[in-house]
C-alpha cells in the first residue's frame, strides 16, 4: 500500500488496513487451522496490489474506488447537495474551516472536500496574505537547511555531504561558546554558510 496508508488515508486504504488487521488477528489466534486465515491474507494482499495497479493506470477506476473531490462552498454559496452526499454537517464544515484559521466565511472563495476527508480552502484574493510577487519583489530562494547536530549527536553523513569534517564543526562550535557537540540540541546549516545552534537545556 506504500506510504499512502500513513500520509493520505482514503476510503480504500482505510478499509484495506482494517481488513488486513482483522485477518492478521485471526491468523495469530487460530492455532488449529492457520491455513485458512493465511490463505485469506494472501488472497486479499494480491487483490489489494492488483487494485492499486488498476487505480494507478485508470483515472476512471480511481474515481470509482476512491471518489472525487466535491465543491462544498463557492462564491458565497453552499452546495447543499454535495454536503449531503459526503454526510458533512454545517457545524463540522465550520469546524474544519476554523482549524485552518478561517473564522469568517467571507474570506473563503471555494471549499473543496477531498476524497481523503480533508477540506481544501481557496481564499478570496483580497483576503489572502500578501506575497513578495504582489509587492513587485523577487527575493532569492531560501536554501534548504541541513542538520549537523541533533540531540547532541553529530550527523556525520550530513557533515561530509556538505564538504566539512568534525574539526571544522568543532571550530565553529567554539566560536559560538560551545565546548562540545553534547552541549548542542540542534545545529542547522544552509548553503549560504550560516550555522544556527540551539543549546541543550534540560530545564
Amino acid at each position: 500500500m506504500g506510504r499512502r496508508q500513513i500520509s493520505q488515508l482514503d476510503m480504500f486504504d482505510y478499509i484495506t488496513g482494517i481488513t488486513i488487521g482483522s485477518i492478521a488477528a485471526e491468523l495469530a489466534t487460530e492455532l488449529e487451522q492457520p491455513l485458512q486465515p493465511l490463505t485469506a491474507m494472501v488472497v486479499f494482499g494480491v487483490l489489494t496490489a492488483l487494485m492499486n495497479i488498476l487505480t494507478d493506470k485508470s483515472r476512471g477506476i480511481a474515481k470509482f474506488i476512491n471518489g472525487s473531490p466535491l465543491v462544498l462552498f463557492d462564491a458565497g454559496q453552499f452546495k447543499k447537495k454535495n454536503m449531503k452526499s459526503v454526510k458533512l454537517e454545517l457545524g463540522e464544515f465550520l469546524n474544519l474551516c476554523r482549524n485552518q484559521g478561517y473564522f469568517d466565511l467571507s474570506a473563503i472563495h471555494t471549499a473543496v472536500f477531498e476524497p481523503n476527508g480533508k477540506l481544501t480552502l481557496w481564499p478570496v484574493s483580497t483576503r489572502r496574505p500578501v506575497t513578495p510577487q504582489d509587492m513587485g519583489l523577487a527575493p532569492a530562494q531560501e536554501p534548504v537547511l541541513t542538520e549537523f547536530i541533533m540531540d547532541g549527536k553529530v550527523m556525520k553523513k550530513n557533515l561530509q555531504g556538505a564538504g566539512f569534517d568534525e574539526t571544522w564543526l568543532s571550530d565553529r562550535l567554539r566560536e559560538q561558546g560551545f565546548q562540545s557537540p553534547a552541549e548542542v540540541f540542534l545545529a542547522q546549516w544552509n548553503q549560504q554558510g550560516n550555522l544556527s545552534l540551539y543549546r541543550m537545556n534540560d530545564n
